[in-house]
């Protein structure tokens, strides 16, 4: 089993990295084109042995995935593809409770009463990863560019996966969006909040990440921690460092599942 990890920074990398690494303390750093990975082998308590692999890939969706492509296309030419792609990193959380009319309800997860707020230090796991700014403007508001008749804006992570996550670290489930410039002002997250009623975190990369992944068939899944509110700028509120904490102790949480979610008894994935 092997899992990719891409974050935006440096500084998110060794987050994640410290995280995996209190379990599997041997770092050993390898060069992909455009990078460098920085490779881990924790014990997953089951399955195939695990390789992680985490990049710092830059910022924004471009950097993201032409990172991840790189590093994928690196992996499927030497016969070791991965079997995940992960986008990780800070991002901003909308902080106010969600209604249930904006819950995601499935069989196994019916909808609650409301979807809980992504607050300061939190953990947001994506059951969704969307294109929050991918089309045009109109006369009439913004258009998806799925509505002009190109491409995608939306990649679904696996749902056992986002479950198991979700319930190791206590997490927050719902749309992670991907912009290109990070929102600014209360009227733009409450325009983001209406035309993405589930969204509970806001970031740079994930979209990047996931069309990467979809294009070798690699499934997808996006974890923030959440750094600040989305809305107005004020970097006083900011809790960078205390997201990072989070990252860490998540990722060491969450290393063993990675290396087991995909298998079922017969070991087919799911």
């Amino acid at each position: 089993m092997r899992v990719l990890i891409v974050t935006a920074v440096p500084a998110e990398r060794d987050a994640v990295v410290r995280g995996i690494g209190a379990t599997a303390p041997e770092v050993a750093e390898l060069p992909v084109p455009g990078g460098m990975i920085h490779r881990l082998s924790p014990v997953p308590p089951a399955g195939p042995p695990l390789t992680v692999d985490v990049l710092a890939a830059g910022v924004g969706p471009a950097a993201a995935a032409a990172g991840t492509a790189a590093a994928l296309t690196a992996a499927a030419v030497a016969r070791t593809p991965y079997d995940l792609a992960v986008s990780a990193g800070i991002g901003g959380g909308f902080t106010t409770a969600r209604p249930s009319a904006t819950a995601r309800p499935t069989a196994e997860q019916p909808a609650p009463a409301q979807s809980a707020p992504a607050r300061l230090g939190s953990i947001v796991v994506a059951d969704a990863i969307v294109a929050a700014d991918l089309g045009a403007e109109t006369p009439d508001g913004f258009t998806a560019v799925t509505d002009l008749g190109f491409g995608t804006v939306e990649h679904l992570p696996p749902a056992p996966l986002v479950a198991a996550v979700a319930e190791a670290t206590d997490a927050v489930r719902g749309t992670v969006l991907t912009v290109s410039t990070v929102t600014g002002s209360a009227e733009r997250a409450a325009e983001l909040l209406r035309r993405h009623p589930h969204a509970a975190a806001e970031a740079m990369e994930g979209f990047g990440v996931a069309e990467a992944a979809a294009a070798q068939s690699v499934p997808a899944l996006e974890v923030r921690a959440i750094s600040n509110a989305v809305g107005p700028r004020d970097r006083a509120a900011w809790r960078i460092g205390e997201a990072l904490e989070a990252l860490t102790s998540t990722f060491g949480t969450i290393a063993p599942l990675l290396g087991t979610w995909t298998l079922d008894p017969e070991g087919t994935r799911q």
